[in-house]
């Protein structure tokens, strides 16, 4: 999702969604406030950190009072210390009172996305391997996750069911073996990609065809003998993808594999949210 229209258009599903989730009828506390009433606040990082999710804290703003201002000093995709000003707001009050919560809700979620992902690309940093993301994000954030990601400075895989195909296990057993799943597939311009789980499930898979090959739960030494088979099968080479167990303390090896792509789960659902505070100023 790199259009410019098309995210803006998911940032601001998620900003109404989520304002309304979290404000519904009204704000009844920020309503104690006077109407006139003008703050200052400042967004601080509480330990070191991948910015991500300027779209949304904006778009909560943006929903709330047009006149409440954001300025950034650490954009996304860059990192942040500990004690760094991440951005300042001034406008009424009220608006930023609302608005707190719900914009720290998304920039300490993708935030903490960027910052997983940017470990684990460091982690395989001078390999061959791609860092990819997968299906296993938050329900209604699976875009935003993958925003993210890209700002740590990994690489999205297919955004749903609807932009590739990934012929699973269950796929499989369902269409009578990988030949027959794969020869189903006919003519498409999307990616195709099949699921095995042993060395003689790729041998198949490259017999009929395969181009794109995900490794599911392959030992090191598995994936370094799948690398060598798949280089000398006599086929042009399929492209492969580990995945299963990628961890950051198992990431590094299982690019010295020599595998293509690492697809890692948990770098969009085993987050801990970002540490970042707003702290209020009143003129």
């Amino acid at each position: 999702m790199n259009d410019t229209n098309a995210l803006a258009t998911i940032v601001h599903r998620n900003v109404r969604d989520a304002l309304a989730e979290d404000i519904g009828s009204g704000d009844l506390t920020a309503a104690l406030v006077p109407a006139d009433a003008v703050v200052g606040a400042k967004v601080i990082a509480r330990s070191p950190l991948v910015v991500a999710g300027r779209p949304w804290f904006d778009e909560v703003f943006s929903q709330l009072d047009a006149a409440v201002i954001v300025d950034w000093y650490i954009d996304d995709g860059r990192e942040a210390d500990a004690d760094d000003v991440v951005c300042k707001l001034v406008g009424p009050a009220r608006a930023i009172l609302s608005g707190e919560r719900t914009a720290l809700n998304f920039l300490q979620t993708l935030s903490a996305t960027a910052t997983a992902t940017k470990a684990f690309v460091a982690a395989i940093e001078g390999t061959r391997a791609k860092l990819l993301d997968t299906r296993k994000t938050l329900p209604g954030l699976r875009l935003a996750q993958k925003y993210a990601v890209r700002q740590g400075g990994g690489h999205n895989h297919r955004q749903g069911l609807f932009d590739a195909i990934l012929i699973k296990e269950n796929h499989i057993r369902s269409a009578g073996g990988i030949a027959r799943a794969l020869a189903a597939v006919g003519d498409t311009d999307v990616l195709v990609e099949i699921e095995v789980e042993s060395l003689d499930e790729l041998r198949a898979a490259l017999d009929a065809g395969a181009t794109r090959i995900l490794l599911d739960n392959f030992s090191p030494g598995e994936l370094r003998e799948a690398v060598a088979i798949n280089s000398g099968y006599g086929y042009v080479a399929a492209e492969l993808e580990a995945s299963g167990n990628v961890t950051l303390a198992t990431i590094r090896e299982i690019a010295e594999t020599g595998v293509d792509y690492i697809s890692a789960g948990a770098i969009t659902k085993n987050v801990t949210a970002a540490d970042l505070s707003m702290l209020l100023r009143i003129d």
